[in-house]
């Protein structure tokens, strides 16, 4: 039987050589799991990759390392967008990589669990994911960021919010490391899953249709923060039809009244999952606005 570790080191490298043009050593694909993830389940069969290079049927959770010529002491862990129904690799995540490495930082890029995918540990499998990938960066880099897209946003965005909370059972030694950064980029994320806040595909995934406030209210990032919250960076475009504007709003409002550090770059126009934006376009002012304030963050 062949583990969820060495599949997604013999295939892995493959499907990226596919979908990005580059080969990687094999030490740039980590997984996340010493073997199965908490609760076991979950989809069989290969990796799924769009035309966009959007992935899904999530089999094995990882970390892609993407470093860069002269490397500034500070990592950044990226999670791309996609309703908590695939994640937008090609659209948004290698492009931010490869960007931030121009700028010295070594990015990490988290393919996380699909709570549609039948995973037993259900909504957790993302969270779970994602303070496991906090970890692991952090075991490694003296600096962490965290950069999240849409509902990676939201995922990165409680993540960062929740590093005391045990979403699943010590599966090893790395366990014992807190899951705290150093800073938070969210960009057109979802912050609130509370009505009327309620139409987006994070909230169908994570809690369904038929919700009670409740469970509403706990996958809400905004009800988490306090205090030591980490410094936050927002952006999100004036016109966006999927996340309500009114998500960084909350998240700036949220933070400001707590004491969090918090910067909020408003753009006109630019709808949503624009990533990086097109040149010349007002959705792409954010990433240079996002440089600066990171280098204050080193």
């Amino acid at each position: 039987m062949i583990s969820r570790r060495r599949l997604i080191q013999g295939t892995g490298a493959v499907l990226l050589a596919m979908t990005t043009g580059k080969i990687f050593a094999r030490e740039d694909i980590i997984p996340l799991w010493p073997d199965d993830p908490p609760g076991g389940g979950g989809p069989g069969g290969n990796l799924h990759v769009s035309a966009n290079g959007s992935w899904s049927n999530i089999v094995s959770p990882a970390i892609q390392r993407f470093q860069p010529a002269e490397p500034n002491g500070s990592a950044v862990l990226i999670a791309a967008g996609g309703g908590y129904r695939w994640i937008g690799m090609g659209g948004e995540a290698w492009p931010v990589a490869r960007w931030l490495n121009a700028r010295g930082y070594t990015a990490y890029v988290l393919s996380y669990r699909l709570p549609g995918e039948k995973w037993r540990a259900g909504s957790y499998a993302p969270l779970q994911d994602a303070q496991r990938a906090i970890r692991l960066v952090r075991s490694m880099e003296k600096k962490v960021h965290l950069l999240g897209f849409s509902a990676g946003g939201h995922l990165l965005g409680l993540a960062a919010a929740r590093p005391d909370f045990a979403s699943y059972p010590a599966q090893d030694p790395l366990d014992s490391v807190m899951p705290v950064v150093d800073s938070v980029g969210l960009i057109y994320p979802v912050i609130t899953l509370e009505p009327p806040y309620t139409h987006t595909n994070t909230h169908l995934q994570l809690v369904g249709k038929n919700a009670s406030r409740n469970e509403e209210a706990s996958w809400s990032v905004e009800n988490y923060v306090t205090h030591r919250y980490p410094p936050t960076f927002l952006a999100q475009a004036e016109d966006d039809p999927i996340s309500n504007p009114h998500n960084t709003v909350i998240m700036h409002d949220t933070c400001r009244r707590m004491g969090v550090s918090v910067e909020q770059i408003n753009i006109t126009r630019g709808g949503h999952g624009f990533g990086l934006g097109r040149a010349g376009s007002p959705a792409a002012i954010w990433d240079e606005a996002y440089a600066v304030w990171l280098a204050s963050r080193r």
